[in-house]
């Protein structure tokens, strides 16, 4: 896992946080100092929280859960679906459907509606319908997968969240502490951190800032999937291996018994 340059952090503006009568008093242990008004975060307390929130997640990844990622501001939107997809990983990136993870079953539901429209064009019944009929079935498809389409392959509760900006997102991150799944997240000077079992304080409005930080954040996951794979392969050989072995001990064993026999 690399380890986090304080310069690029300082590059990338991670360092620059809200207004000072917009702080929260509970992110003063994050924060170096104030200029011209503006809270300065501490860009060494940051990296020690980049590095230890990677860990987990590599962890998570390599355990072969999923990783939620969470960012319906305009800044964060394309920056996360693009790091997110990379790493295979679902995410929300438009109007978080209420109850994504405390109703996660009719969540489910929808997702299989947009797979029963898929099969009705492939087997020839979607030609069958009438014009109108047609037309709201495409409607409802592009709703659902513009909603609920970078989730698809979400078959089961995720194994954390990843949050950008915990204030916009509070409906997520409410959801997420009700059924307890650990949350990681970007959080700005503004923000409560006490609600966040990761906290990485960084500024959660640049997007420049979000990149940096979600750059780390995804080569730590995409390390743990690597680790998985690699772990997978290994069983597969010692299996292959065992087997011939098993089978000749087996004949030997065989042999053996018919010799005493004899």
């Amino acid at each position: 896992m690399a380890n986090v340059n304080i310069q690029e952090l300082l590059d990338n503006g991670v360092h620059f946080g809200h207004l000072t009568r917009k702080w929260n008093p509970n992110m003063a242990p994050y924060i170096y100092t104030e200029r011209n008004g503006v809270h300065i975060i501490d860009l060494y307390k940051t990296a020690a929280k980049i590095e230890e929130t990677s860990e987990a997640l590599k962890k998570i990844a390599n355990s072969g859960r999923k990783i939620l990622f969470v960012a319906t501001k305009k800044q964060a939107k394309d920056i996360v679906a693009e790091k997110s997809k990379a790493v295979s990983m679902p995410y929300i990136t438009e109007r978080w459907p209420g109850g994504m993870l405390t109703n996660f079953v009719t969540i489910r539901k929808a997702v299989k509606k947009m797979a029963q429209i898929d099969r009705m064009k492939t087997d020839g019944s979607f030609d069958a319908l009438s014009k109108r009929e047609k037309l709201q079935i495409n409607r409802q498809r592009e709703k659902l997968e513009k909603n609920l389409g970078s989730i698809s392959d979400m078959t089961r509760l995720p194994g954390a969240l990843f949050v950008v900006d915990i204030k916009k997102e509070h409906i997520a991150v409410a959801e997420a502490q009700k059924l307890n799944i650990p949350i990681f997240a970007m959080v700005d000077t503004n923000s409560d951190p006490r609600q966040v079992d990761y906290v990485i304080p960084a500024n959660d409005d640049a997007s420049k800032s979000i990149d940096k930080v979600l750059s780390f954040v995804t080569d730590a996951i995409a390390e743990g999937l690597s680790e998985r794979k690699s772990d997978k392969e290994k069983v597969k050989e010692t299996k292959e291996t065992a087997a011939p072995k098993a089978a000749e001990a087996k004949v030997e064993v065989a042999k053996e018994s018919t010799e005493e026999n004899k």
